[in-house]
């Protein structure tokens, strides 16, 4: 029997690139996302491709309903996670502390934090009775450094970081591992979402260096999955190698 991993925010990015890497090593999958068209069209390439099964959930995880009211639903079969990849996540905005917009940091606060701990919490609840389990939780080095116009966004960071461990604790009993993964500049849709579609801005981001791609980070998270039951990496910091954290790069 195939194992099991969920994955939210699949429809693109790290999520999408962890669903092609977990599938192609014949795990069943759970995607998650809010875009219908794109998470449906992923289901049916897992599927055909990697003749494995696929579970598509449309959600938004910021809607404690849905997430529940999916999580707590699951058939039978689904119900036996091995692996949770909690990446959806997003920046909104990139503006000094007292300009920044209240409906951006709502977004932020409602997705990175809330809507993240609503998963880990549903899923952590499906782990617990099998004393099994691996959770791996989408940080960022804006969890370790705060940077200017980062506010909101390093915050809900800095609070992932501190719910991985929190949930590495809580959840020792039950031998469930927690890794916190934490990239940094990588090239997926993270900036045009951060900079509202402004492909300029966006394009900026990542002037002068060869990032991260969304593969690499798949490969990183895969690879942590792999390790002996009595191995885990709890927190791993991730950058490209011109990129020494948040602050210090060397651009070409």
């Amino acid at each position: 029997m195939n194992k099991i991993v969920f994955i939210t925010g699949a429809t693109a990015g790290f999520g999408a690139a962890c669903a092609r890497k977990f599938a192609a090593n014949q795990y069943d999958v759970i995607i998650t996302g809010r875009r219908l068209e794109r998470l449906e069209q992923l289901a049916a390439e897992l599927a055909a491709q990697y003749n494995i099964d696929v579970l598509p959930l449309h959600f938004d995880v910021r809607n404690r309903d849905a997430v529940l009211g999916s999580i707590n639903t699951l058939p039978g079969k689904w119900k036996k996670i091995d692996v949770l990849i909690n990446n959806a996540g997003l920046a909104a905005g990139k503006d000094d502390f007292d300009k920044a917009g209240l409906d951006d940091w709502d977004t932020m606060v409602d997705t990175n934090l809330k809507g993240f701990a609503y998963v880990a919490q549903a899923v952590s609840q499906l782990m617990v009775p099998h004393k099994r389990g691996h959770i791996i939780n989408l940080g960022s080095t804006a969890a370790k450094y705060v940077y200017a116009q980062g506010n909101m966004y390093c915050a809900t960071k800095h609070a992932v970081d501190a719910l991985s461990h929190a949930m590495r604790i809580d959840l020792l009993p039950y031998h469930i591992k927690v890794t916190a993964i934490h990239p940094g500049a990588a090239d997926t849709e993270f900036s045009m979402v951060r900079f509202k579609g402004d492909r300029i801005a966006a394009d900026k981001v990542y002037e002068g260096l060869i990032p991260l791609a969304a593969a690499d980070v798949a490969e990183t998270i895969f690879y942590c999955t792999t390790l002996p039951d009595h191995v885990c990496i709890n927190d791993l910091v991730i950058t490209c190698t011109q990129q020494a954290d948040s602050f210090y790069s060397v651009k070409n």
